[in-house]
């Protein structure tokens, strides 16, 4: 633990034996040790000190205490090569509510200067018009050749065949693009679901009555694909091509990442590229490595951690810091710059996508990763040891 977090926890626990702690400060202290108590394999020779100040003054008024509703956990888990890191996790973010938000240095500047991403995206019209969508007002934005285009009051993008006798203008095509931290969902004219992950665009027929229904992607969405007897419904995504003719899939095509992704929760999905395709069924991705080509590997994945995003979720398993990086990079709008060498380790564990983002530098920094923020860049650096004291 930082310099910093003992002192201001020491200056609660004096408080707290004066009987001047707040009811938040109470509990802060009493869940630091309920954390302990039951994770004693935690301790050691740097928070050993502050454990036994915490069980010699607070564990008989926790035995006294009348029983009440029992203090709600932040809702993080962080687990780098078991649960060590998911307990102190707690004790990081907690400190941070305590410290941080009563003071306005530098950690709550940046959260107020920057904020979790939204739903923000701009719709490129045929004819080159664009209309900021979250500036857009609910109701009908804009008519094309037989399509009605409205805004939900949930915010979401839909498109409504309204005269199925008025033909469409040839080729026309329309794009949805969501900015590094932004998000959104649209509902196209034959009924598909796609929602946009951040930095991301989706081009498709304002009408989709053709045998084939082909839509681009640059980036990441998740499909409800309608189903259409006997019309297939394709996604180009660089150098692969999904078709479907109905089911629920997510395909993760960044240009920055060196694999895309495509997975599959229900019903049936055929992967290609020029040279090969191959048939995926739910709970399988198929992988497809740019260095390699068109070359595609498939295998089971857990589909709840690669959808996650949709969930409002960030989720790791295996993920290396850069990889890391990338995704908090997308959501809060960042620019990434790496000082010297960076750890190799991988991450496990989820955190919510509506996290200030210094609650996310905190549990990076528990691993010994430090960030320098000015305005939207960031510096990202590595201690190869434990900081001393």
């Amino acid at each position: 633990m930082k310099s910093a977090y003992k002192d201001y926890f020491r200056g609660i626990l004096t408080k707290y034996r004066q009987q001047k702690a707040s009811l938040e400060e109470t509990k802060f202290l009493e869940t630091y040790y309920n954390m302990f108590d039951v994770k004693e394999d935690l301790i050691n020779d740097e928070n050993e000190p502050l454990f036994s100040e915490l069980k010699d003054d607070i564990k008989a008024k926790i035995d006294q205490r009348i029983a009440g509703p029992k203090i709600k956990k932040l809702s993080y888990s962080w687990i780098k090569y078991g649960a060590a890191a998911a307990a102190l996790l707690f004790v990081s973010v907690s400190i941070y509510f305590f410290v941080y938000q009563q003071k306005d240095d530098p950690i709550a500047q940046m959260d107020r200067a920057i904020s979790p991403g939204g739903n923000k995206a701009i719709l490129t019209l045929a004819n080159g018009q664009q209309i900021v969508l979250n500036d857009a007002a609910k109701g009908e934005i804009s008519k094309q050749s037989g399509i009605s285009v409205s805004k939900s009051k949930d915010g979401e993008l839909i498109y409504t065949v309204v005269d199925a006798n008025e033909k469409s203008t040839e080729n026309a095509r329309n794009t949805i693009s969501t900015p590094k931290g932004g998000q959104y969902t649209i509902m196209l004219s034959d009924g598909t679901k796609v929602m946009l992950n951040s930095a991301s665009s989706l081009t498709f027929p304002t009408s989709l009555n053709e045998q084939d229904r082909i839509v681009e992607l640059n980036g990441e969405a998740y499909f409800e694909v309608a189903k259409q007897k006997n019309r297939r419904f394709r996604v180009v995504s660089g150098l692969q091509t999904v078709e479907v003719l109905g089911t629920h899939f997510n395909v993760n095509a960044y240009a920055d990442e060196q694999t895309i992704k495509t997975t599959l929760l229900e019903g049936a999905v055929k992967v290609s590229t020029v040279k090969e395709s191959t048939l995926i069924e739910p709970g399988e991705q198929a992988v497809l490595d740019r260095a390699y080509g068109n070359t595609i590997a498939k295998h089971r994945v857990n589909i709840n951690r690669e959808t996650a995003w949709i969930n409002g979720i960030f989720s790791f398993e295996g993920d290396d810091l850069k990889s890391v990086m990338r995704q908090i990079a997308r959501w809060y709008d960042l620019n990434v710059i790496y000082v010297g060498p960076i750890s190799e380790e991988k991450y496990f564990g989820e955190i919510s996508r509506s996290s200030k983002l210094s609650e996310v530098f905190k549990i990076l920094e528990l691993n010994n990763v430090n960030f320098d923020v000015v305005g939207k860049t960031v510096k990202v650096s590595y201690n190869q040891r434990p900081s001393q004291q």
